[in-house]
């Protein structure tokens, strides 16, 4: 047996089609979903980012503003610009790249952009929508990984579902839209512990670890779908996941790295971007 692979590749060009024939009945009203991106310092990783929600911002037919700010620039001036773009009618959406220069509090950035406008869904207002199930925005990488259970018709409803990871972006949301589905779910983390035998039990199983092929063929039940959100390089410097590709051949669905989870996560972004524009002209 081997894995039907969960294309994210083709399910974002089609996700992506779709918020551009909303945007192109917006504009009709007069309304352009507008992104603001900020960038401060030079983190090659973040400047490719960029680059991509600009690539993504232009299909989809948004209007868009980059802010590349030096690693100097003060928390103060910061918070500054990002209270002056809270307050512009051009834009729906407010991206600040993380991580920021050590001089500036992550915290306090995520804190001064209006909710909604936190397009990022990182603001506790919105975290706190996300626990009771009645939110407006999903951080992206959760959100498209439920798109692609979505299209692929797989029902997290009574199935045992396993969340290696626990970060505030991926794990933490991640569980919880699982469980909004009504999914049996157990998150796991470094100090989980016998995670091989917790991991073996998943119906479905999400990895978020940021270790490259971390989850082994031995910790897989046969039949799992298995969800790969992990980008990272490994010793010949290629891109790979926090699975192990031979899981391919004992997981009945899995997401490739690259091609899985990643194309969706600046899909999300664009969706949530279009939302904040629809929520702020009172059209939802």
């Amino acid at each position: 047996m081997s894995a039907v692979r969960m294309d994210g590749k083709a399910l974002s060009a089609k996700v992506r089609s779709s918020i551009l024939a909303e945007t192109e009945q917006l504009k009709q009203q007069g309304i352009t979903p507008g992104l603001a991106v900020i960038i401060v310092g030079n983190d090659p990783a973040s400047e490719i980012y960029v680059r991509n929600k600009e690539k993504a911002c232009a299909e989809c037919g948004f209007y868009s503003e980059k802010y590349a700010l030096p690693a100097e620039t003060s928390q103060d001036e910061l918070l500054g610009l990002i209270d002056q773009l809270n307050h512009s009618p051009q834009i729906s959406g407010i991206l600040c790249q993380l991580p920021v220069p050590d001089h500036i509090s992550e915290q306090a950035v995520i804190n001064a952009i209006d909710p909604k406008k936190d397009v990022d869904a990182f603001h506790p207002v919105n975290v706190g929508k996300i626990m009771v199930g009645n939110f407006d925005f999903v951080p992206c990488t959760p959100a498209g990984v439920m798109e692609l259970i979505d299209e692929y018709q797989i029902d997290p409803k009574g199935k045992e579902c396993v969340v290696v990871g626990r970060s505030n972006i991926v794990g933490k949301p991640m569980s919880m839209l699982l469980l909004h589905r009504h999914g049996t779910v157990t998150m796991c983390h470094s100090r989980t512990q016998h995670l091989d035998e917790v991991c073996r039990r998943a119906d479905i199983l999400v990895a978020a670890v940021g270790k490259a092929g971390f989850i082994t063929p031995d910790m897989v039940k046969d039949g799992a779908v298995v969800i790969d959100v992990g980008i990272n390089r490994n010793a010949a410097g290629k891109v790979c996941g926090d699975v192990d590709p031979a899981v391919m051949e004992k997981a009945s669905f899995m997401t490739p790295v690259p091609g899985g989870a990643g194309p969706m996560t600046i899909t999300m972004l664009m969706k949530n971007t279009l939302k904040a524009a629809k929520l702020q002209h009172g059209l939802l």
